[in-house]
């Protein structure tokens, strides 16, 4: 997708008022703490707070949560020096890599602010009570090694390793809903919906009290119909460039409710941020995830893209780059992830490929449910040389790639853009039905298609109509990724123009998006 800037230039400078709904995977150690609430300023409908974390023990802590309930009618908003997450009226708040390492006697302090007037109730440090003491003497410890081991259209389940002490049972929870109550190291969670994502933890128990509970870990059940369910039809989002639409302008107007948000490059060696300068969870782009999930949507980080310094060249194994991603993926509680790898630095370089899919495939064993998608250039007959060995080195690995999407646009594509469209794909469905061994429907269910609407950067025209042909097209055959570049160009702007914020045709705003939030 070359039209698009080195990188963007514009963050805001203070994060909006929503919360990014999401679980943060950071189990609580072993330590105690406390954490002393107090207000820091008060109006008629909200108020400033703080908390205050001290280390009581006699050992240095390394990292810290707060946890804490909110009355129905108060909402956290804005936030410092911590990061904040809901689940419905729980908090979970998580030290930042500054003010994480307590020494005995040390304190720390993180604010927020909140609209309504009622105050955090069920207060927990670390597991334990903010007012100190943490598991009481006797409890267990906590279990460790919680995992999915398999999902169904309602349910999920999960099993664990058994934890230290005398155990009379265990507790799943859901945010701080108790879903499972069993006595042995395996339960699965039913009654759920179809195509639905879920974040559990489990805490064991005894006559003396509760444990500490485990590290989080995330499922989606399975049932996701149409091309890949709700996260197929995810339209591209740049924040900051392309006069940028508000995210819940355009989800009410055409239905849309998932987006792929551009681009997390490398902030400097192996380190993610956004365009490359800004942090993972603050400004323009923490801004616009949190507004779409507060609209009820949900996105797709994208990684890569054209411009920019990218990740893949610079961590220097698959390893330190699945840790990159990992970072990406703890910060929004994610269900998928777009790898963009087509600039030359990444797409046609051997170690550079090699070292994605690997990373790629660490990620995919470390989080359970979810979806890796790679999004690459094409020829018109299908992928090129670098995107067949790509395809192939994923196979040969056992990356477990979810998602192969082609960019068919900017290749010479000729008048009919969707005779040329369809003929990439079917090229990449061969490639993929020869690599992996699969049918025409596997291959299918394996496919994305991710178009430039109106004129691409090099005259190519897609039209709504066009658009629609292919996205039926698509949908015939269930691929799994229907998506374009960009909402931020899903205006009309006749006259040929080539630009960042229309599409250089005359058309319906929002046309675009509407089309593709019919799909599935």
């Amino acid at each position: 997708m070359k039209l698009r800037p080195p990188r963007a230039a514009t963050f805001a400078a203070a994060l909006a008022a929503a919360l990014v709904a999401a679980t943060v995977v950071a189990p609580p150690p072993a330590s105690a703490a406390t954490a002393a609430f107090v207000r820091t300023a008060s109006w008629s409908t909200g108020y400033e707070a703080k908390f205050t974390v001290t280390n009581d023990t006699a050992t240095t802590i390394t990292s810290w949560n707060v946890q804490f309930d909110l009355p129905a009618g108060s909402t956290v908003g804005s936030y410092w020096d911590a990061l904040l997450t809901t689940s419905g009226q729980h908090v979970t708040a998580v030290n930042r890599s500054w003010n994480g390492t307590l020494a005995p006697g040390a304190s720390t302090t993180f604010g927020f602010i909140v609209a309504g007037t009622g105050d955090p109730t069920n207060c927990t440090v670390n597991g334990g009570p903010c007012g100190g003491g943490g598991p009481g003497p006797g409890t267990p410890g906590a279990p460790s090694g919680l995992r999915v081991t398999g999902t169904t259209t309602s349910s999920v389940s999960l099993a664990w390793n058994a934890s230290s002490g005398t155990v009379t049972g265990y507790r799943v929870y859901e945010g701080s809903t108790v879903r499972a109550t069993v006595t042995g190291t395996s339960a699965t969670v039913s009654g759920l919906a179809a195509c639905s994502a879920h974040s559990y933890t489990v805490a064991a128990y005894n006559s003396a009290g509760e444990s500490a509970r485990s590290a989080p870990v995330s499922a989606t059940t399975s049932g996701c119909t149409g091309g890949g369910g709700p996260m197929a039809a995810a339209p591209y989002l740049y924040p900051g460039w392309g006069d940028p639409p508000a995210p819940a302008t355009v989800m009410g107007a055409t239905g849309i409710r998932w987006f792929t948000i551009a681009f997390i490059l490398s902030g400097g060696g192996c380190t993610p941020a956004w365009d490359g300068s800004g942090p993972l969870t603050g400004g323009t782009h923490a801004a616009t995830i949190a507004a779409i999930r507060a609209a009820g949507g949900d996105v797709i980080p994208s990684i890569g893209g054209w411009s920019g310094n990218k990740l893949g060249p610079n961590c220097s194994s698959a390893q330190a780059l699945a840790g990159a991603y990992q970072q990406v993926i703890d910060a929004y509680g994610l269900r998928a992830i777009d790898v963009d790898i087509e600039n030359s630095d990444e797409f046609e370089n051997e170690v550079v490929q090699d070292r994605i899919l690997g990373a790629l495939k660490i990620v995919k064993q470390n989080n359970p449910g979810l979806k890796t998608i790679i999004t690459f250039g094409t020829a018109t007959t299908g992928p090129t040389y670098w995107g067949t060995r790509l395809v192939n080195r994923a196979a040969a690995l056992g990356a477990d790639i979810d998602v192969f999407t082609i960019m068919p646009f900017n290749f010479g594509g000729g008048a009919n853009m969707y005779q040329s469209t369809v003929s990439a794909a079917e090229g990449l469905k061969n490639t993929l039905k020869s690599a992996f061994g699969w049918s025409d429907a596997t291959a299918y269910a394996h496919m994305g298609i991710s178009g430039m609407n109106g004129l691409s950067d090099q005259q190519e025209l897609t039209s709504p109509a066009t658009w629609t042909q292919i996205r039926d097209w698509a949908e015939a055959r269930s691929l799994a990724r229907f998506t374009f570049w960009s909402v931020n160009r899903d205006r009309p702007c006749p006259g040929g123009g080539v630009v960042a914020h229309c599409s250089g045709i005359a058309q319906n705003t929002w046309e675009f998006t509407s089309i593709t939030a019919q799909y599935g």
